[in-house]
Order: structure tokens, then sequence, then C-alpha cells
């Protein structure tokens, strides 16, 4: 085994410091995150963002206009904004369909209880979403998750979350899609997957 290999697996090895959604707040209000920090917590660690391409930001754009024409004034429908899961995640889904409230989440971050749908549109973070993100959201409940898989152009959506695993799980390239807790949202993946 070489020398490098060793010292990474005694590193994976060594306790770590697993900051809590309270903790993470302070950091951000001490500076310690400025406004271009694009991370995200996940099970109590700091994940770097990656970057957002045009494909990734093009197809973020088409649901929020999409969304907010269909459900305007029914649900809040927010982009790349925090969602508390539990004390240790606060994740930055592309887009949540968040049940109403007059006051818009200003007095906190929505929980899972508030969430009606999360999507992620996955360019280059395709297996982090499917490994780390979709189980993460089925663990708390989150009633509905897409996944739009950029490269393959299709659409992976999961349902029905029972003991932090989701039991349906469908795949789409064609056709049209509703979240089931929205059905008056209907999606045509004609329009999200266009021939360009």
């Amino acid at each position: 085994m070489s020398t490098l290999l060793a010292e990474r697996e005694l590193l994976n090895s060594q306790p770590r410091h697993h900051w809590t959604v309270a903790e993470y707040h302070r950091m951000g209000d001490m500076g310690l995150l400025n406004e271009d920090s694009r991370v995200e917590l996940i099970e109590g660690e700091l994940i770097e963002m990656a970057p957002i391409g045009s494909s990734h930001g093009g197809e973020v754009k088409y649901f929020n206009n999409k969304f907010v024409s269909l459900l305007q004034g029914k649900v809040i429908v927010s982009v790349q904004d925090p969602i508390i899961l539990g004390g240790y995640a606060e994740p930055q889904p592309d887009i949540a369909l968040l049940r109403w409230r007059d006051d818009f989440y200003r007095k906190a971050n929505p929980h899972p209880e508030d969430v009606l749908l999360l999507i992620e549109v996955s360019d280059s973070t395709l297996r982090y979403d499917c490994d780390v993100k979709v189980p993460l959201y089925a663990s708390h409940g989150i009633p509905e998750v897409w996944l739009l898989d950029i490269q393959n152009r299709q659409l992976e959506i999961y349902r029905d979350p029972i003991n932090g695993h989701y039991q349906q799980r469908d795949c789409r390239q064609t056709g049209k899609i509703a979240p089931i807790l929205c059905p008056d949202a209907v999606i045509d993946l004609a329009e999200v997957f266009p021939n360009l």
C-alpha cells in the first residue's frame, strides 16, 4: 500500500466534527462564509457546490418560470434557497415548491413539512445527487424529488418516502409530468429537453 493511500485511510478513519445548522449559521453571521461561498451543509459537513453552467442555469430558469406561471398564489417557488433538514443538514436544492405562507418564510427557513417538491438539476453532479442528496431527502420525508439528468436528457422521479427510502422511482425522457401534490403544474418534457 502506498504511503499516500495509507495516509488517506488514516485521515478518513479519524473522528470529524459535524457542524450543526446553528453553527453553520453562526459561521455566516461571523463572516467566515462570505456571500461568494457556494457551500451547503450536508450531514454536518460543508460541501462546496459546483459552478452553475449555462445548461444548468437555463433549466433552473425554465422550471422557475413555468411553476410561477402555473402556481402563482398557490405555492412559493424557491430557487437555490436553503431547506433545513434536521440539525445537521441545510441543502440548497435548485427548485423547491413550498407550502404557501403569507410571510414567505421570512422568520425561518423551510423544513421538510413545508416542502411539496424538490428539484435537483444535475450535469456534473449526477452521482453525488443520486447517492447523497436523494437519500438525504428520503430520510427526512420529502414527498417527491425530481432529478433532472441533463447529460442523459432524462427526469428521474422519486416518490413515497418510507423508512428513509423512496418506494417509487420512475425515469422519463418524454411525455408530461406533474408533481403529485401540485397536479395542475403539468410539465411537458419536450419543453425541458428541446431539440436544439
